[in-house]
C-alpha cells in the first residue's frame, strides 16, 4: 500500500517533467525540437503575411536578445498562401529570417499555451477564450510603408516585452 507520500510526490514529478517538450513551433507552426517549453504571443492579421509576421518575428528577435524564455507566433484569420513580398524583403533588410514559413490559420489550440494575443484584425467572437487580447487595429499598412508599420509595431513590441517580463517573472538582460 503506498503512502500519502508516495501520492505527492507524482504531481511534483509530474510539474517537474511538464515543464518539457519535445517540439517547439515557429511563427507559422512548422515544429522545431526544444527542451524547454515556453509561455507563448500570439500576434493575429486577417491574412497572416503581413503585421503578424512583422510582429513575431521581430517579438521573438527581441524576446531572445533580452534574454527573456517568451515566444512569439504569427496567424491569420483568412490566410494567404504566402508571407506578403514587400514583408519578407523588409524583414531580410532588417537582418531577421523569414524562413520558407507560410501564414497559418488561428485555430482554437493555438489558445491553449498563450499567455497574450495582439489582434491587427477583427476576431471571432470568444474565440481565444480567456487569453487577454490587445488590439493594434492603428498599426500603419506594411504594403504602404512597411519601415513606418515596423517601426509601430517595434516600438509597440518594447513596451509588450517589458510587461510580459513582470508577468513571466523574468529580468531583462539589456538593463
Amino acid at each position: 500500500m503506498k503512502s500519502a507520500r508516495d501520492y505527492r510526490i507524482v504531481p511534483i514529478l509530474f510539474l517537474l517533467f511538464g515543464l518539457h517538450s519535445h517540439a517547439q513551433e515557429t511563427n507559422s507552426g512548422k515544429m522545431t525540437k526544444t527542451t524547454e517549453q515556453m509561455p507563448v504571443v500570439i500576434f493575429v492579421c486577417e491574412h497572416g503575411s503581413a503585421k503578424s509576421i512583422v510582429a513575431a518575428t521581430h517579438f521573438n528577435d527581441l524576446a531572445r536578445k533580452r534574454g527573456m524564455n517568451v515566444r512569439a507566433i504569427s496567424r491569420g484569420t483568412n490566410p494567404d498562401l504566402e508571407i506578403a513580398p514587400g514583408v519578407a524583403r523588409g524583414l531580410r533588410a532588417d537582418g531577421l529570417e523569414v524562413g520558407a514559413e507560410k501564414p497559418t490559420r488561428l485555430s482554437r489550440e493555438d489558445a491553449s499555451g498563450a499567455i497574450r494575443a495582439v489582434a491587427f484584425c477583427p476576431l471571432p467572437k470568444g474565440f481565444l477564450g480567456s487569453v487577454p487580447i490587445e488590439e493594434w487595429n492603428d498599426v500603419p499598412s506594411t504594403s504602404e510603408d512597411y519601415g513606418k508599420a515596423r517601426n509601430n509595431i517595434v516600438e509597440r513590441l518594447k513596451h509588450l516585452l517589458d510587461e510580459l517580463k513582470a508577468v513571466t517573472g523574468q529580468k531583462r538582460s539589456d538593463q
